[in-house]
């Protein structure tokens, strides 16, 4: 049976990891990965819940209000790097000069975006709202690169270049190169804002995020996509391919948008909206031990059995499965193809994800602020970072033991197994 499914699901997972546009949306987003992470830092820094009890309110203000600048120039405005990365990576593809492709994908985008703030005083110019950059911008600006970037490089495969003599420095040779594939796109994209802004009395901005954006963003923070993305990830890790890397490229768009959204309101000081985020993803199922939260796995082989071929394996994998990389503990356990393992391996993290969104929907848990948690931060510490709350830490402890309570007869079954198989290779050597 798993033969056979394996066989069905191989080929569909393989296009999915090989498809040029999903590599190139992961690509983008871990372009602005770093940046993300050093505006994460300065937040939980400037937002410590405990600075209230030996500094006035007069100093935490001025403290946020001077530091803020970092969260806002990286996170604040995270769609200026995406859709650069988007241009530039998708032009790589191609093998057509790249950072053009980005710069052009940029360039259309604020095109596209109005240079306008409306207040109660009255329409202030000349201006870019920062949500235009932030979370609000993120599929239009999406959008916009990769029809961009699709213009330019057909521009110059199709040789709609000047081609300057030999002697010319290449970085002249190359401007002028990308000349022609410019004036084309950034033209294509200035009529088109015209167009709606003329003809429809609106922006492209406001359009898509009403019409696109919203509800599909609605739709991947609910539970049950998200119970239904994490039944994925876990079935393509069993039949040996990386689940995160192919679901990830569809779901990240719509998990930072959400995370986005959160940090704003956070900054702001308000309710924080969504439940499932980027940080809800990374530090409640992938940061217990990696894929399928293994931490638990190995700590309870290391305790409670006896094999000696578990015990091994269970020791070189816990070093790493501190920092959640479980590659050790999948490959060598194993779990990949092991249909005795294939039940917990899918039904644990599916019940703490149902256990995480309800702790956090219920108010028992606060929701993750929208910071960047990297991945290899060890339970417990990564917790207290997404959440900004200790409650973050004891619902990842709460997590682990619901893991270890699972997995923990398919474990003595198998250590049984292994035993009895121990013993009999014992025999035959003596």
């Amino acid at each position: 049976m798993f033969e056979k499914f394996s066989q069905f699901l191989i080929p569909i997972a393989g296009k999915l990891n090989n498809n040029r546009y999903l590599q190139v949306i992961r690509d983008a987003f871990m372009l602005a990965f770093p940046l993300t992470i050093f505006g994460s830092i300065v937040v939980v820094l400037t937002n410590l819940p405990f600075l209230n009890k030996f500094l006035s309110d007069e100093f935490i203000a001025s403290f946020q209000s001077s530091f803020g600048i970092a969260s806002q120039a990286t996170m604040g405005i995270m769609s200026v790097f995406v859709v650069f990365g988007i241009g530039y990576y998708l032009s790589k593809s191609y093998e057509v000069e790249a950072v053009f492709g980005g710069v052009i994908a940029l360039a259309s985008f604020l095109i596209l975006t109005p240079f306008m703030i409306e207040t109660d005083a009255g329409a202030v110019t000349n201006v870019i709202p920062l949500d235009r950059l932030g979370a609000k911008g993120m599929f239009l600006g999406m959008i916009t690169a990769f029809l961009a970037g699709e213009i330019y490089r057909r521009a110059v495969q199709k040789d709609l270049t000047i081609k300057m003599p030999a002697g010319v420095p290449p970085a002249v040779a190359k401007s002028f190169a990308a000349l022609f594939p410019a004036l084309i796109t950034l033209t294509i994209f200035l009529f088109i804002n015209v167009l709606v802004t003329q003809a429809f009395n609106t922006n492209l901005h406001d359009f898509i995020y009403d019409v696109i954006q919203a509800p599909l963003v609605g739709l991947g923070g609910g539970l049950i996509p998200t119970l239904i993305a994490v039944f994925v990830i876990q079935l393509l890790w069993f039949f040996g391919l990386h689940g995160q890397i192919i679901i990830n490229s569809v779901m990240d768009p719509i998990w930072n948008t959400l995370a986005l959204e959160n940090y704003d309101k956070f900054v702001q000081g308000g309710e924080l909206p969504n439940i499932v985020t980027k940080s809800f993803m990374d530090v409640f199922t992938v940061g217990m031990g990696g894929t399928g939260m293994t931490l638990a796995v190995i700590v309870a082989i290391l305790v409670f059995m006896r094999s000696k071929q578990m015990k091994q394996v269970a020791k070189l994998g816990a070093g790493p499965g501190i920092f959640n990389v479980n590659e050790p503990i999948i490959f060598g356990l194993p779990i990949v193809m092991n249909p005795m393992i294939i039940v917990p391996w899918i039904l644990a993290p599916m019940i703490v994800t149902a256990v995480t969104y309800f702790a956090f929907a219920t108010g028992i848990v606060p929701k993750t602020t929208g910071v960047t948690v990297p991945w290899t931060v060890p339970i417990g510490i990564s917790g207290y970072l997404a959440t900004n709350s200790l409650m973050g830490s004891l619902l990842q402890i709460v997590n682990f033991f619901i893991v270890f309570a699972i997995w923990f007869p398919f474990l003595k079954i198998i250590d049984g197994v292994n035993i009895k198989k121990e013993k009999e290779e014992l025999n035959k050597a003596s």
